[in-house]
């Protein structure tokens, strides 16, 4: 994937993957297993560095997550 605003800042590459992933955040969240937390990852194809940005998860997406554990 190629974008023309990203470049990675190690190695100034400009291809990059993406991908996403759950984390559970708190207390609650911990001792019920609800991955309350998402956060979407960019990483450079050639050295590998990634970037993490959090994402903001909707209650009905953490009232699914709760139900479908």
């Amino acid at each position: 994937m190629q974008h023309r605003n990203w470049e990675c800042p190690k190695c100034h590459n400009c291809e990059f993957d993406t991908d996403q992933f759950r984390a559970a955040g708190g207390m609650f969240a911990k001792i019920f297993d609800v991955q309350n937390k998402r956060f979407t990852t960019v990483s450079c194809t050639r050295c590998q560095f990634t970037e993490i940005y959090r994402i903001d998860s909707s209650t009905l997406g953490n009232v699914f997550d709760f139900f479908t554990n």
